[in-house]
């Protein structure tokens, strides 16, 4: 029995998971979660990295008696912190949602290299909080002009329990700064935001030891001087890597408050389509490219949730389930991605503007706004793996959705009858199972990525769906793209 120890940090919430790989399975324990959110402090939203930083060492406090061989961190993409020389954090990480970032890409294309041209050079996705334009947008404040390295979230904290700097493949690639044929920093991209490769730690794929926990660590919380790899540190990247799948007519929807749509390929694809599409080329582990497209998930019903819960209707998931089942099917649709629901102080009332804006009815209904949005996630998965059907090249007959949104059992059978595919759910750990076998494999006790799925396919259970009512679908799938339509002519 091998024991690691998963550091899985979210946009809402984190955790650390114990994994103990044995007898060729894995199994998993959740030792400790806690919530984490944005801070707003004059008038800028930041990560609170400091309580980061005390909810993730009484994880290691927790785990000190586990024996745990190793540890790795995940996290989401784009935000980092910034180092001085003296080696201090000198200024809270600024969150991907803050306002600097909402327009920051449209300021670059103008004012520095058209966004064909960008996407030529780096391959991702154009949206406003990459770190490319992240650091352009705020290129003048203190923490920017004075930094000695800029650390990716998951280095910054590996950083700060290690002391060690680094910067690994698969979250620097989230950011628009690396040249995904090369996996390497691109200087003419650096250039453009008055950085160069020596502002970065040193460049490493994932699977390698970084360093050992510090001396202080070690004292605060118990734990011995622990070897920390540098696992994935792309939450999506993790998460890919462990998903059970064979063959290669498949693709995944990492499902949570993003849905993160792609296939793995071998290199990266960059061309008009792609570029046509915004699809984004992130690097994979074992040379591998992630071919995705980041759409808006379950962040449009979590904060009507949360508006509703502030006006006292707090429901339990069963009764959101059961309130979606008994609404009235296709009531309205919404482009989740639409600029409306980036951030909005009030998201039912953002998607009421939204039905007037497509000359659709709004209602107040909460069970009929639940079944909408499920819905109309489920029909922008079809849009999306239409085109990646055509850039594929081979059918994609199978759809593999993992996290958190694979345990919602009606947006999977909505996502098989909009998209016409067989979808396999499961497991929702994917995350936290790529973290522990990343570092299994760093450890010399898993050989390669097939063994890697090999491995997870045999250690957690799955559940399919099978598509059905296709010919309604598809009649509500030209709907929605009616609707989709008549917005953008509206614009």
């Amino acid at each position: 029995m091998k024991k690691f120890l998963a550091i899985d940090l979210g946009a809402t919430s984190g955790r650390t998971v114990i994994g103990t790989l044995d007898n060729g399975k894995i199994s998993l324990k959740e030792l400790t979660r806690f919530p984490n959110s944005m801070s707003e402090i004059d008038g800028h939203l930041y990560w609170d990295i400091h309580k980061l930083m005390e909810h993730v060492k009484d994880g290691l406090s927790a785990a000190k008696s586990e024996g745990v061989m190793s540890i790795g961190v995940d996290t989401w993409g784009v935000d980092f912190g910034c180092i001085a020389d003296d080696g201090t954090l000198l200024a809270l990480p600024v969150a991907y949602r803050d306002h600097t970032t909402h327009e920051a890409h449209t300021r670059y294309f103008k004012e520095v290299m058209n966004a064909d041209s960008l996407y030529c050079i780096n391959g991702i996705q154009h949206m406003g909080f990459n770190t490319l334009f992240q650091i352009y947008e705020r290129r003048q404040w203190p923490e920017i002009q004075k930094m000695s390295k800029l650390l990716m979230m998951p280095d910054l904290i590996t950083y700060l329990l290690t002391g060690e700097m680094v910067a690994e493949t698969t979250i620097i690639s989230t950011g628009g700064i690396l040249d995904p044929h090369e996996r390497e920093l691109s200087a003419k991209l650096l250039s453009t935001i008055e950085l160069n490769s020596d502002k970065f730690g040193k460049l490493i794929e994932p699977g390698e030891i970084t360093g050992y926990l510090s001396k202080a660590i070690c004292n605060d919380t118990g734990m011995e001087c622990t070897p920390v790899v540098s696992v994935a540190g792309h939450d999506t990247a993790s998460a890919v890597l462990a998903i059970p799948a064979k063959g290669s007519d498949w693709a995944y929807i990492s499902s949570g408050t993003w849905s993160l749509i792609g296939i793995e390929t071998h290199e990266p694809i960059i061309n008009e389509t792609t570029m046509r599409y915004n699809f984004t080329n992130e690097c994979g582990v074992e040379g591998t490219t992630r071919l995705l497209k980041n759409i808006t998930g379950m962040w449009v019903l979590e904060q009507c949730l949360q508006s509703w819960k502030r006006n006292g209707a707090d429901y339990s998931y069963s009764q959101i389930v059961e309130m979606a089942e008994s609404a009235p099917e296709f009531n309205f649709m919404i482009d989740t991605d639409d600029e409306r629901f980036v951030c909005p102080a009030d998201m039912p009332a953002a998607i009421r503007d939204y039905c007037i804006a497509t000359g659709q009815t709004p209602t107040d209904d909460h069970g009929t706004i639940i079944r909408a949005i499920l819905e109309s996630l489920a029909l922008k998965y079809r849009k999306t793996l239409d085109i990646l059907r055509g850039i594929a090249g081979n059918p994609i007959n199978r759809i593999h959705i993992i996290g958190g949104g694979s345990r919602n059992a009606l947006l999977n059978q909505f996502a098989a009858n909009a998209t016409g595919a067989q979808v396999v759910a499961g497991p929702a750990e994917c995350t936290a199972a790529g973290n522990i076998m990343m570092q299994a494999k760093a450890m010399g006790y898993v050989k390669d990525l097939a063994e890697i799925r090999e491995i997870t396919a045999a250690s957690f259970e799955t559940t399919t769906y099978s598509p059905a009512d296709s010919t309604k679908w598809e009649r509500q799938y030209l709907n929605y793209l009616r609707v989709c339509l008549n917005l953008t002519h509206k614009k």
